[in-house]
């Protein structure tokens, strides 16, 4: 019987022959740790007698849900991490280096055919990059930080077939909002996504991390493509030479199989408060809206910001509006700033925060008051993620997230083809 990529990935870390259903344990190839996890993964390796790491340089320690600190509970929270990087030799990103998935992309740390896990549920992110990855708890984390090594039960998959040319103004973004939409928030619970199509073949690989950082909104335990050509130029480019060739067989058992054809489709936005909430932009356009967010691990890279710059140039926020744009890393800030975006972003009246997950999750750099509504580029919409429970959240993409802006209202951005 066939196997998928995730059923070949797990087989070789556990050394078996596993199949979904299965409860392996396998070896990890790298882990990840952030401020808003690390505290009760650091104080449950000292509580199960940790003294020592299984391998510091494949272990991350990420400060970046609330970077730089906005309070003294985070500040010491920063400093445990700080002095458990130091003391055991992990791998620290300190304040402003960027977003841990974007960070961890960036590493060298993730290769096709590795297994990764982090203490936050948007590790699903790397699958574009041909690896499995997935969110664990905290006290798990603590298990690997000690032996490098975890059980799971292997998930069944679903496969998505995506085909056709995406229309001007319709992004990576859509696409997986008009997915979940379809599937549900709980339509792939504890399931892999693995998503193939010439649509997906065709796609940077900026856009394949969008669209896997999003798997878990229908419950998926990863989301992952299989690796090809553009995914090892991508990989050289950081110096990782690194991966184990895989792909599903053609006899590979799938959970469900589902198709979708994009020539048609519209700018997607997920309306409050569930990111399965789905519906065109066009059906609430003219939404008034008091912020804009630009960011977060799911669309702060660099092509999300060109797109947002595309649109903005030349042009000015709309008064009484904020646009807050934060970068994914140091690395697309730099980027951003030789490209001469940020000059585009300031001259347009936006806010640039220091890379980060900003407002994302109601932490810091643009919390919502009651009554204020959002358009984000983010993950999730839930009620109060932002701030007030009595606030707003919409999610799209960068191009509709700067059409917004500009007009104070949610906006087709094909509106700016025309113009």
């Amino acid at each position: 019987m066939g196997k998928t990529i995730s059923e070949k990935i797990f087989s070789f870390a556990s050394g078996r022959d596993a199949y979904a259903g299965d409860i392996i344990v396998a070896n990890i190839d790298a882990a990840m740790v952030h401020d808003g996890t690390a505290l009760l993964a650091i104080e449950a390796f000292r509580e199960i007698g940790g003294k020592a790491l299984w391998n510091p340089s494949k272990i991350a320690l990420v400060i970046d849900h609330v970077a730089p600190s906005s309070n003294e509970n985070f500040s010491r929270v920063h400093r445990i991490m700080r002095e458990f990087a130091h003391k055991y030799g992990a791998i620290l990103y300190d304040a402003g280096s960027g977003i841990c998935h974007q960070l961890m992309v960036e590493s060298g740390l993730i290769y096709p055919g590795s297994l990764i896990v982090g203490a936050d549920s948007h590790t699903c992110t790397y699958g574009a990059l041909g690896a499995f990855a997935t969110g664990i708890g905290s006290t798990e984390m603590a298990a690997v930080l000690m032996s490098g090594k975890l059980w799971f039960k292997v998930p069944e998959t679903i496969r998505i077939d995506v085909n056709g040319s995406l229309p001007p103004m319709v992004l990576p973004k859509d696409i997986i909002l008009k997915i979940i939409g379809t599937i549900g928030a709980d339509g792939a619970t504890y399931k892999a996504v693995e998503y193939h199509g010439e649509t997906i073949s065709a796609m940077s690989i900026d856009g394949r991390l969008t669209l896997c950082n999003m798997a878990v909104e229908m419950g998926a335990k990863t989301g992952i493509i299989e690796p090809d050509e553009k995914t090892l130029k991508f990989l050289l480019s950081l110096g990782v030479k690194e991966h184990i060739a895989l792909k599903s067989d053609e006899d590979a058992e799938y959970a469900e199989k589902i198709s979708f054809n994009v020539s048609d489709l519209e700018p997607m936005i997920a309306c409050p408060h569930s990111v399965d909430n789905v519906r065109s932009v066009k059906e609430v356009e003219g939404k008034e809206v008091d912020q804009v967010f630009l960011g977060s691990c799911t669309n702060g890279r660099i092509e999300d910001l060109r797109i947002a710059a595309e649109i903005l140039k030349g042009r000015r926020v709309k008064e009484g509006v904020r646009m807050i744009v934060i970068a994914a890393s140091r690395n697309i800030y730099l980027q951003a700033l030789r490209e001469g975006l940020i000059d585009v972003f300031m001259e347009a009246g936006c806010i640039i925060c220091n890379p980060g997950c900003g407002p994302c999750a109601g932490a810091h750099q643009g919390i919502l008051a009651p009554g204020e509504v959002c358009l984000s580029t983010s993950n999730r919409n839930f009620k109060g993620r932002m701030g007030s429970a009595e606030a707003e959240i919409y999610l799209a993409s960068p191009a509709t997230a700067a059409a917004t802006a500009l007009e104070g209202r949610i906006t087709d951005p094909r509106t700016f083809l025309k113009r």
